[in-house]
């Protein structure tokens, strides 16, 4: 049974940093296209980063040139930078596989980020 386990989040001021992980177990992270996901309040799940097997990566333009997502096969854990961080990342980010027919694993509690202005 997979389990997603995300970490990280918290409180932090405009243009500030975090660092989020998501550490899988279960499953094997490297052969999988894996992203990170998030939902703010009223809104649906977006993803806004993957990375593909072979390490491509691709961000949603909201995030691009402040997130980095990355990934490191021997923890079997994903990770997101976030830089720059603006209000409106406020939410909850979670992680999972991306795929095109969106058959994901059972959804983690996700981490909490909450960016003040």
């Amino acid at each position: 049974q997979v389990q997603l386990v995300e970490s990280g989040g918290g409180l932090v001021q405009a243009g500030g940093s975090l660092r989020l992980s998501c550490t899988v177990s279960g499953r094997t992270v490297s052969i999988n296209t894996m992203g990170w996901y998030r939902q703010a309040p009223g809104k649906q799940r977006e993803l806004v980063a993957s990375i593909t097997s072979g390490g491509r990566t691709i961000y949603a333009d909201s995030v691009k040139g402040r997130f980095t997502i990355s990934r490191d096969n021997a923890k079997n854990t994903v990770y997101l930078q976030m830089n720059s961080l603006k209000f409106e990342d406020t939410a909850v980010y979670y992680c999972n596989k991306v795929r095109v027919d969106n058959i994901l694993w059972n959804w983690g509690q996700g981490t909490q980020v909450t960016v003040s202005s």
